[in-house]
């Protein structure tokens, strides 16, 4: 490994790290296509997908720590909610994962494609008076938690994400959860979701550890960094950040898959 790749890497994790940070996500939906399609720019070593959804599978499970840590006090983590979509994207996410050994490149690119599509669909729905529900009063099917979360998780876990990217959409648009407890609360979820996809790609052999490792020095800095700078902006022009982010990786892969 020469000082260009290390440098790349950082950045790559640094950057996705820090606006997964401030909209709740782990960061895949940006790390993903960052690390498939930017080293080769520099005539850097290219990663093959099954490498990129390993790496991006252990930096998902570092980033989330950061960022549910600078969220942890002022009532945005809603435990109930953690606790139907945790356990049921964890069980998800970890049959994707270990699955996941047994597709094609094509295959795992085009279920991402999918999942940033239906993600980003979802993202430009109408969302009027969310942040008006005061915290304590927030309420929701447990149900449609618990099952779509299970979805989720499975196609997640395939392509090496946590979720979040189409859990925050769900979590507003289906459940209706307010946008600061949603951001909070998914990554407390993908923190969850993450053990599944990591522990599943670890042992069917598809993560390059040492790339790995240099992404989950940038995430520890910079999640906990950009959950700070998302607690001050406005709840509208995250949710804008996020449906542009998901719709501009949508397109992209769409673009390789035609």
């Amino acid at each position: 490994m020469d000082f260009a790749f290390i440098i790349t890497i950082f950045l790559i994790g640094f950057i996705g790290s820090f606006i997964s940070g401030m909209v709740g996500i782990g960061g895949s939906i940006i790390k993903y296509p960052m690390l498939l399609y930017i080293p080769p720019l520099f005539g850097l070593a290219a990663f093959s997908a099954h490498e990129v959804s390993g790496i991006s599978a252990v930096q998902v499970f570092f980033a989330t720590i950061g960022g549910v840590w600078a969220y942890r006090k002022g009532g945005y983590l809603n435990k109930t909610l953690i606790m139907y979509m945790g356990i049921s994207i964890l069980v998800g996410s970890f049959a994707g994962s270990y699955g996941s050994r047994f597709m094609s490149e094509g295959g795992i690119n085009l279920v991402y494609g999918i999942l940033a599509l239906i993600a980003a669909v979802m993202m430009f729905i109408p969302k009027k008076n969310l942040d008006d529900i005061p915290l304590d009063q927030v309420k929701f099917n447990k149900w449609i938690a618990a099952i779509s979360s299970l979805i989720v998780g499975i196609g997640a876990g395939i392509v090496g994400a946590a979720g979040a990217f189409l859990l925050v959409p769900i979590m507003l648009v289906v459940l209706k959860i307010p946008t600061r407890m949603t951001i909070a609360t998914s990554l407390a979820i993908t923190f969850i979701s993450s053990i599944g996809s990591t522990v599943g790609k670890i042992t069917t052999g598809q993560v390059d550890f040492w790339p790995a490792l240099i992404m989950v020095v940038a995430s520890l800095i910079a999640s906990p960094l950009g959950a700070n700078a998302g607690k001050k902006m406005n709840t509208k022009i995250l949710q804008m950040v996020l449906a542009l982010l998901i719709s501009a990786t949508a397109i992209k892969i769409w673009m390789d898959i035609l």
